[in-house]
């Protein structure tokens, strides 16, 4: 199956109240929902075109291209609340009024857990690769971040294969076809544009500050009203968002279970790929017992 998939085979666009978004579809069955993460030159078909065909034997499998990262219409706001606000709007242009799993890679997964905790209707079961939950033991943002906001504030070839290689365990993944796929769509002047607008360092500290301000109870702190039955998975070796952001979601999820992969950095659905897909279709397709 994984063979048969293209790029532009798979492709397809909706008109939604945020533009034109588009995402690529394959496979039948109850739909599964794939939020790609942030950084340079990322695309939902980069995050997970290794693993769309073992998925679409199962599901029928959307996934959904963020504004603002080069591939749907890029939109005028900050690229996470226009993440946040995309997935219920993309449900509803194509027609899916039922729960979803949902697999969320970085941002992705922070973008996943937000709509488990303010629509659980959305979600039947959830998936996220890294990047949510909160530093416990190490301190933030991690290494991959840093790196992130020095190549968005100067965004050369050499910061870019810094970043990169934060992102792996195995440095032989950052290959010279890789580099420059992510460098040509990263560079793209709109597209860097709206990058600075979340990982700038000027940016960061603003968003950041801004949220501290506003006293609203941080997503971290809401981990409790997931109903949805979670699986966390994480790169043992994650230097961008470390393992022990794992050990709130683990214990304040409700129905959540921690899956910790050897040898494997932050893009764990690459790196980790025949372990990660086995576990997670295992996870997607048993029966819940509910207890």
């Amino acid at each position: 199956m994984t063979s048969e998939l293209t790029h532009e085979g798979t492709m397809r666009e909706v008109v939604t109240d945020l533009g034109v978004l588009r995402y690529h579809e394959a496979g039948e069955g109850p739909p599964l929902l794939l939020l790609h993460g942030s950084g340079p030159g990322v695309t939902g078909w980069r995050n997970y075109r290794g693993v769309l065909g073992d998925f679409a034997e199962h599901f029928r499998c959307l996934v959904l291209e963020f504004p603002g990262f080069g591939v749907s219409d890029p939109g005028d706001g900050h690229p996470m609340a226009m993440a946040m606000g995309s997935v219920g709007a993309f449900l509803d242009a194509v027609g899916v009024d039922e729960p979803v799993h949902m697999i969320g890679n970085s941002m992705g997964g922070i973008v996943a857990t937000n709509v488990a905790i303010h629509t659980p209707d959305r979600v039947n079961k959830l998936v996220t690769i890294g990047g949510m939950g909160k530093n416990v033991m190490m301190p933030g943002p991690g290494e991959g971040i840093r790196l992130l906001m020095e190549f968005t504030d100067n965004p050369t070839r050499e910061g870019l294969i810094r970043w990169l290689h934060s992102m792996v365990y195995d440095p032989a993944i950052v290959t010279e076809e890789l580099i420059e796929e992510r460098w040509a769509l990263a560079t793209e002047p709109l597209t860097l544009e709206i990058a600075a607008r979340m990982y700038s360092s000027k940016a960061f500290a603003a968003n950041a500050a801004a949220a501290k301000a506003s006293g609203s109870t941080p997503y971290w702190a809401q981990l409790h009203r997931i109903s949805a039955p979670t699986m966390l998975t994480w790169g043992r070796d994650d230097r961008v968002s470390p393992v022990d952001m794992a050990m709130l979601p683990m214990r304040d999820i409700p129905n959540a279970e921690l899956h910790v992969f050897p040898n494997c950095g932050h893009w764990t659905m690459i790196e980790a790929k025949q372990a990660w897909t086995s576990a997670v279709l295992a996870f997607l397709t048993r029966e819940e017992v509910n207890r």
